[in-house]
């Protein structure tokens, strides 16, 4: 085992592995002691990373296994961004640049239908953009929203789960800023910074007419 690698690093590894372990079983795999390894499953076990069930015994108490949850999938390397960024660079080649925008617009409308789906002509200004935050935060994008006034907000977003494929297609940020003037029906959307151009967060700054919705 890769002796570069945390405890937790190990114990995840070992039972990515393994599929189920006893306690005793992880300890001795590890050359740790059983507290140890209890120490760790009690993180993880709070984190809803780990499953835990119990194995009849012939004679005595039943043992503990523990297995990983499917949620426990997050915890370990993916290369979907490098996959899905080789395909784009293949359709370039094969079919130039104009399949990449088709391709973009296609995505933008298909996420401003959805997002749509969350707007009502209700809600104020700040009640809008806070439901955009919202959608964004449980896409994975650790988004925050300032209001400036009724009228005036700046969106950050501290994450970017498409940043390999923003990074190498500008189109991405294109898509989302758009897809932002729709679903908010402002053409006051700016991008003010952005991860992919090497900034530290990506701003987005949001501004309705005085006379678009509720004021707030």
């Amino acid at each position: 085992m890769d002796t570069r690698l945390t405890t937790k690093e190990k114990l995840l590894n070992l039972l990515k592995k393994e599929t189920e372990m006893t306690v005793s079983q992880m300890a001795q795999a590890l050359g740790i002691t059983e507290m140890a390894v209890r120490k760790h499953l009690n993180i993880l076990e709070r984190d809803s990373f780990i499953h835990i069930s119990e194995l009849k015994q012939p004679l005595g108490r039943p043992v503990q296994v523990f297995s990983l949850t499917s949620q426990a999938d997050v915890l370990f390397p993916k290369s979907y961004d490098n996959l899905t960024v080789d395909f784009l660079n293949d359709l370039q080649t094969l079919q130039g640049n104009d399949i990449i925008d088709q391709l973009f617009e296609k995505r933008r409308q298909r996420l401003a239908d959805n997002y749509s789906s969350y707007m009502k002509n209700t809600l104020s200004n700040e009640e809008m953009v806070e439901t955009l935050k919202n959608i964004q935060v449980k896409k994975g994008y650790m988004a925050d929203v300032i209001k400036i006034d009724d009228n005036k907000f700046e969106l950050i977003e501290h994450n970017c789960p498409i940043f390999e494929v923003a990074k190498n297609f500008e189109q991405a940020c294109n898509c989302e800023t758009n897809m932002f003037k729709e679903v908010l029906n402002t053409s006051g959307v700016r991008r003010t910074s952005c991860k992919a151009d090497g900034d530290n967060h990506c701003h987005f700054l949001i501004e309705f007419t005085a006379d678009h919705g509720r004021s707030s």
